[in-house]
């Protein structure tokens, strides 16, 4: 198989082959990610991707999980995810999940029937980064949507039968009174959008990002790890979704947590109340083995 530059993917998807589709990410200007700064976005042809599939069948055989890279492969034209959808199923028949990084933008440009007839051809998850849920930091961090368009997209992929995974990023209104609004208005958003799954992340600062460059200028203070947790326990305590598998064991975090909302919500709220009453960082994810 063939790739260019580096590759990320989700951590659900970890044992899947990773099929790039296009190079970088369509969007590329949130001022805190410096995953794909180093490429250029384009889509690959369609000829080499099939003929990565083919090679893929010689190597792994038995192919259960696939996930379709880079950052947002769902940019793609429908008939060409269609053709790549279909060439998976016919060279893995046991083939029963397919992943693909989304942006809001790529989903708003698909027609409904554009996102049906992909989720009918075995395209099964939809990852999309929906950061935070306050319309200031939404600009602040460039991510080139509204709220509004943000909760449409969302919606729009559950609406087409697609399941549906939101990423949320603490720390991402730094160490001021705006990190309390950032915290409930997220929940207010994935309440809105009542995703499949909902992970969060937690910031880090990478050289060379706009976030980057506003932490050495001193525009941006980074939240210490008690002040991320209360943060974390604004969500949850605010999420009122239904079934939503919820997960912080991004490598990221400084405390992972996983369960189902909203069954799960008071046991993990007194597990995040008792590390914070503790007030230990024994109990954290210490800082050398924390990665994005």
């Amino acid at each position: 198989m063939r790739y260019e530059g580096d590759i990320y993917r989700p951590p659900s998807e970890a044992y899947s082959y990773i099929l790039q589709c296009t190079v970088g990410c369509s969007h590329n200007r949130c001022t805190f990610c410096g995953m794909y700064k180093n490429k250029k976005y384009r889509v690959r042809d369609i000829e080499e991707i099939l003929s990565d599939i083919r090679m893929a069948k010689l190597y792994y055989r038995h192919v259960e999980k696939v996930f379709l890279a880079d950052g947002d492969a769902l940019a793609m034209e429908c008939t060409d995810l269609v053709t790549i959808l279909d060439e998976l199923h016919r060279q893995f028949p046991e083939l029963r999940h397919v992943g693909i990084y989304t942006s809001p933008d790529s989903i708003l440009n698909k027609t409904p029937e554009e996102l049906k007839t992909l989720g009918e051809h075995g395209l099964t998850m939809a990852y999309l980064g929906v950061e935070t849920g306050d319309e200031e930091l939404l600009k602040e961090i460039r991510k080139g949507v509204t709220y509004e368009e943000m909760v449409a997209a969302g919606r729009k992929i559950r609406e087409a039968g697609i399941l549906l995974s939101v990423t949320l990023v603490l720390g991402l209104a730094g160490r001021t009174p705006k990190a309390v609004d950032h915290a409930i208005k997220s929940a207010q958003i994935c309440n809105e959008i009542d995703p499949d799954y909902c992970a969060a992340l937690t910031i880090m600062p990478v050289p060379g990002t706009v976030l980057y460059k506003q932490i050495q200028q001193g525009k941006f203070e980074v939240p210490g790890p008690f002040e991320i947790l209360h943060e974390l326990r604004l969500i949850i305590q605010n999420l009122e979704v239904t079934g939503c598998e919820f997960r912080s064991n991004h490598a990221s975090n400084y405390l992972a947590i996983k369960g189902r909302l909203p069954e799960d919500k008071e046991k993990i709220l007194r597990l995040i109340d008792e590390v914070i009453k503790r007030n230990n960082a024994d109990y954290l994810r210490p800082e050398y083995m924390r990665r994005l």
